[in-house]
């Protein structure tokens, strides 16, 4: 009798183990966090906005956006202000620039993985002083707003860390991005696994560029351009010239997009994206004009969208 007691004893408890392990992997399957939505479609009417509201900054100060000029400040505000109200936690760094006070815009999403693996995005808001910069580089800076945006209405909860960027002098030769850089001890800057630059996106005689630089990012972007039936190349013209240098210089993996600046578009390239041949792919490159009419709305958007669809996937 004592034996058979046991015996029923142990197989009960053995079931209840079992039905016990069930039910916690059950628990666990269900705490899992599903893979993350893909990244959404970027409205094109707010990032036009964002440039409208860009424009009149440069209309009030001067009629610029510069560095060391009243716009740029108060182009920072603009968008920290829009930050801020999104959930993000922002800091504006100052620096020297040419003996003149400079500013960073910094804005950490405070959810998702930790900061030891970082996706970092970025581009330049300040313009020359001969104008108010709306494509270069208004366009790069609205939409990483819009897509630092859209992050927060998705309350993305990403595997990898988020941070963005609005840097101040590079028209002055890459002075804030350096600044910040510079600034880093060498452990935070292994932290950064990516660093994404987006200087200049809506070039009215737009062509489709991608940074040649990391193969694998490359390879995103690349990816959802043939997916919109959109030829690409790499981009030589960029190389060097905008903050990801700055990255790319301390050993940060590096990428981006660009329409073109000051060069001439080619017969094969027109053909490819139906511009036009044997004209600048931005006229008013660095020039009063390249105000609010200076920009391709196609490019605009399909832009943003490709900046967004690499967030959501580089930050899994």
């Amino acid at each position: 009798m004592i034996r058979k007691e046991k015996r029923r004893v142990l197989i009960v408890a053995s079931a209840s183990t079992a039905l016990a392990a069930s039910l916690l992997g059950a628990g666990a399957a269900q705490a899992a966090k599903p893979e993350p939505a893909a990244a959404p479609d970027i409205s094109v009417d707010a990032v036009q906005k964002d440039l409208k509201e860009l424009q009149s900054v440069a209309e009030d100060n001067g009629g610029n956006r510069a560095h060391g000029e009243p716009g740029f400040k108060a182009s920072i505000d603009l968008v920290k202000k829009k930050l801020d109200a999104a959930g993000f936690k922002t800091d504006v760094q100052e620096f020297d620039g040419g003996g003149t006070k400079g500013y960073n815009l910094i804005a950490d999403w405070p959810e998702g993985g930790s900061a030891d693996h970082t996706v970092m995005v970025g581009s330049h808001l300040d313009s020359v002083s001969e104008g108010p910069g709306i494509n270069d580089n208004g366009s790069g800076s609205a939409g990483v707003l819009e897509v630092a945006l859209a992050v927060s209405k998705a309350k993305l909860e990403p595997g990898k860390h988020l941070r963005f960027a609005w840097w101040g002098a590079e028209e002055q030769g890459l002075v804030g991005s350096q600044s910040y850089v510079d600034s880093l001890a060498q452990d935070d800057v292994k932290k950064i696994d990516t660093y994404l630059n987006f200087d200049m996106i809506a070039s009215p005689n737009a062509g489709y560029f991608v940074y040649d630089d990391d193969a694998s990012v490359q390879k995103v972007f690349k990816d959802y351009y043939k997916s919109k039936d959109i030829t690409t190349d790499t981009s030589p013209e960029v190389n060097g010239r905008s903050d990801h240098a700055s990255f790319a210089d301390a050993g940060v993996t590096v990428g981006g997009t660009f329409t073109g600046a000051g060069d001439t578009m080619t017969e094969e390239q027109a053909k490819s994206w139906d511009g036009k041949a044997g004209e600048p792919f931005d006229s008013c490159y660095h020039s009063e004009c390249d105000d609010i009419s200076n920009i391709n709305e196609k490019a605009l958007d399909v832009n943003s969208d490709a900046m967004a669809h690499a967030v959501w996937e580089l930050s899994k």
